[in-house]
């Protein structure tokens, strides 16, 4: 993804360049990390960044070399996943997301040959992992630059604020797609601006 060139492009756009002017952006490096990602983002939903990380590492342990290998992962019981702290349903879908990899070697798949929309599909047929989550994996994971999470709470908060809209429902997120048109091909990036922000603001 070329920083610069996204960069000079949304700033022509006058809302999000006064998002880009209050914020600073850190740098990211993509984790490339697929699988793994998806197992840690099952864990950290609709918990805290602290007591996820807490679970996450605990789960971790689970594994002699500290990597939840698909072939390992789906051995274990549902009482030895929640021995450190997951829930029966995370527990079980960690498993399908296991199970998955197994059948179609996540761990080395080129992603690259995928569209986004291509990569949307076939993950979200995995019990437990939704459109949402897969698209923070596309953004974060693999660094996709056109990426738009028009049902993310945030991105949804923060353009209500930026553009003042009063629009709720299905009529925020049409709302939403227009007014974030210009921002193609980037709006990866003005997404990440637009969180920052409003956690800033």
């Amino acid at each position: 993804m070329n920083l610069a060139v996204a960069i000079e492009h949304l700033h022509k756009e006058p809302n999000i360049s006064r998002v880009m002017h209050a914020v600073k952006m850190p740098d990211f490096t993509p984790s490339q990390r697929i699988y793994f990602d998806l197992l840690d983002s099952i864990v950290s939903q609709q918990l805290s960044v602290k007591v996820a990380t807490v679970i996450f590492n605990r789960f971790l342990l689970l594994f002699p070399d500290k990597y939840p290998h698909p072939d390992q992962l789906i051995t274990f019981d549902t009482e030895h996943l929640r021995s450190v702290g997951l829930s029966n349903q995370k527990a079980n879908y960690l498993q399908n997301v296991a199970h998955f990899s197994m059948q179609y070697d996540l761990e080395n798949k080129n992603w690259h040959e995928m569209s986004d929309n291509d990569i949307i599909q076939f993950l979200s047929q995995i019990k437990g992992v939704g459109v949402w989550t897969v698209e923070m994996l596309l953004m974060f994971s693999l660094a996709r630059p056109d990426v738009f999470p028009v049902g993310d709470l945030g991105i949804q908060q923060g353009m209500a604020k930026i553009f003042g809209l009063q629009e709720t429902g299905k009529d925020l997120k049409n709302k939403m797609l227009e007014l974030a048109e210009p921002w193609r091909p980037w709006r990866t990036v003005a997404c990440r601006y637009v969180w920052r922000w409003k956690d800033t603001s």
